[in-house]
């Protein structure tokens, strides 16, 4: 959904340009925005942000509080795989209604014999993002953005973190998916039991 200036709309938030609005997003990701909305034309216009209740920046929280669809919230999660002395790091991106399947696909995906959830204090301090605000936008270079295809589904939206807790970012799935260096996987998130 967008709003009467174009931007993306979704719930109860109070949603305005993310450009515009840099204090409400972690340095690297305003960053990387810029340098994104320079080769991409609607990113100045599409990609939106809005403050929120840190104690709200729970998925389930949010969604509940401010009447989101869960199909919207495009959690993410670091995970490492290994392959002898080799480490391979990637940032998974799924929806709440599914959880990123990290032992079969993604290790797979890391051609990695062991994967698993990166610790939050390394996550943290590799990324310069705030734990329950990682995002995809502005990882470190060397990581891969793994983007569930759900996303690519037209009219699919994307609610996810600022690098903040006090702060969600929203775009269109289609913009996520053509964002610089991430990779659209078939199946990387499997539908909650």
């Amino acid at each position: 959904m967008s709003g009467p200036t174009g931007l993306p709309t979704l719930g109860d938030l109070r949603w305005a340009a993310a450009l515009d609005h840099r204090d409400l997003l972690a340095p690297s990701v305003a960053d990387a925005l810029q340098e994104w909305a320079a080769h991409d034309d609607r990113v100045a216009g599409l990609v939106a942000v809005a403050e929120i209740d840190p104690d709200h920046a729970d998925t389930a929280t949010l969604n509940e509080v401010h009447g989101l669809p869960p199909e919207a919230s495009a959690n993410c999660v670091v995970v490492a795989g290994r392959r002898g002395d080799v480490e391979r790091v990637a940032a998974c991106v799924v929806t709440a209604t599914t959880y990123a399947d990290v032992n079969t696909r993604v290790r797979k995906l890391l051609d990695a014999r062991k994967a698993s959830f990166l610790p939050m204090d390394r996550a943290t301090a590799e990324t310069g993002m705030e734990y329950g605000g990682i995002t995809p936008v502005g990882l470190p270079a060397a990581w891969r953005v793994l983007v569930d295809a759900r996303f690519a589904a037209p009219g699919a939206m994307a609610l996810m973190g600022s690098g903040l807790r006090r702060s969600k970012l929203l775009m269109s799935g289609e913009l996520l998916c053509a964002m610089p260096g991430v990779e659209v996987v078939d199946d990387l998130g499997v539908a909650r039991g």
